[in-house]
């Protein structure tokens, strides 16, 4: 099921949004210290290059378009970044197909506009080892930005954390990212030490 209002724009264009090291430093590389990584919506890249050079374990990256995939595929050989497994899936709709508690960390980066959050939030959390981080993501809705799903379907930081509590997390943490992307907020989500 492809997200609401989830085009991608020409890759210059997007990718002049984020600086991708910084957030990647900030949310990711910083906090996982060994393991795997899940992307939720690999699209150009942007994310999914910088993880797998900052990280030891594998990025496990998915994105409904197939084209989107085939380019990132493209672009991991190229660099030869052998770390990174991409899948075109609907993991919307289906899943990530990964095992119970088996990553570290999952980004989860401009999805929350989708129909049903909770479920994705749930899936981040099936995934997660015990203590392992979803980062979160998206476009801020208390400025204009130059792009970004309309200012209706927008999460808000509070309504992002009340779906993530709804789907079991317990604890969650705002971070400032203004210096890597200053039209997004940024949420890290923990999973709880213990089984729910």
């Amino acid at each position: 099921m492809k997200g609401r209002e989830s085009g991608m724009p020409d890759e210059d264009y997007w990718d002049s949004f984020f600086d991708a090291d910084c957030l990647v430093d900030t949310l990711v590389a910083s906090r996982v210290d060994q393991g795997d990584v899940a992307e939720f919506g690999s699209g150009y890249g942007t994310f999914t290059i910088p993880t797998a050079k900052k990280i030891s374990g594998f990025v496990h990256s998915f994105d409904i378009e197939a084209d989107l995939v085939t380019l990132v595929d493209e672009k991991c050989n190229r660099l030869g970044l052998h770390n990174v497994r991409l899948a075109a899936r609907d993991f919307v709709e289906n899943g990530t197909g990964l095992p119970d508690g088996s990553v570290a960390h999952v980004m989860i980066y401009n999805l929350l506009h989708i129909e049903h959050p909770v479920e994705l939030l749930k899936e981040a959390l099936r995934i997660l080892k015990p203590g392992g981080i979803a980062s979160v993501i998206h476009w801020r809705r208390d400025i204009p930005t130059p792009r970004g799903p309309s200012m209706e379907i927008r999460p808000s930081p509070e309504q992002c954390k009340a779906w993530a509590e709804a789907a079991g997390f317990k604890r969650h943490e705002q971070i400032d990212i203004s210096a890597c992307c200053p039209y997004h907020f940024g949420i890290l989500l923990i999973r709880p030490e213990t089984s729910f």
